[in-house]
């Protein structure tokens, strides 16, 4: 039986692929071919296949895997009613429990109430407080007339030459 799949070429880190029609019980890195479709770039999204040759495969029996069923179809390629193609299924969530949109209701408001009463604790409010207090009982009449002075009037002669 015939099978329409995709075969890995290219560098350690940067496959490209060329999609081949091949006798299914050979391996696809075996290099025996028995045509040539196209050739498809990951990294770029480019395909080029020969429309003509898979319609052909296609129509005698040749069955694409998933990925070439995926690339005949964005070309354009008229795909059999025989040909099954994989549906995009969203897998499980893993420990669905431990989410919060999951947790009971009165848990979630406890920790809501709990991120609204730390702001009010924090030890430098209590500090500022003080500080305010601090303030109106200073008065600009214990200050000496010196101290008062701006900066400007302290400076001293300088000796000119």
């Amino acid at each position: 039986m015939l099978s329409i799949r995709m075969q890995r070429l290219g560098r350690k880190g940067y496959p490209t692929y060329r999609m081949v029609v091949q006798d299914k019980r050979q391996s696809p890195t075996s290099g025996k071919v028995i045509a040539l479709i196209g050739n498809y770039n990951p990294h770029t999204k480019e395909a080029n296949i020969d429309k003509e040759v898979a319609t052909k495969f296609l129509s005698n029996g040749a069955h694409p895997s998933p990925r070439a069923v995926a690339l005949l179809k964005s070309q354009g390629v008229k795909i059999p009613k025989w040909v099954k193609s994989e549906k995009k299924t969203q897998k499980p969530i893993k420990n669905s429990e431990k989410l919060r949109k999951n947790r009971p209701a009165e848990d979630v408001k406890s920790e809501k109430s709990k991120e609204v009463e730390a702001p009010a604790e924090t030890p430098e409010t209590e500090v500022t407080e003080d500080k305010a207090e601090a303030k109106p009982e200073e008065s600009a009449t214990d200050v000496p007339a010196e101290e008062s002075a701006p900066e400007s009037d302290k400076k001293e002669p300088t000796k000119e030459a």
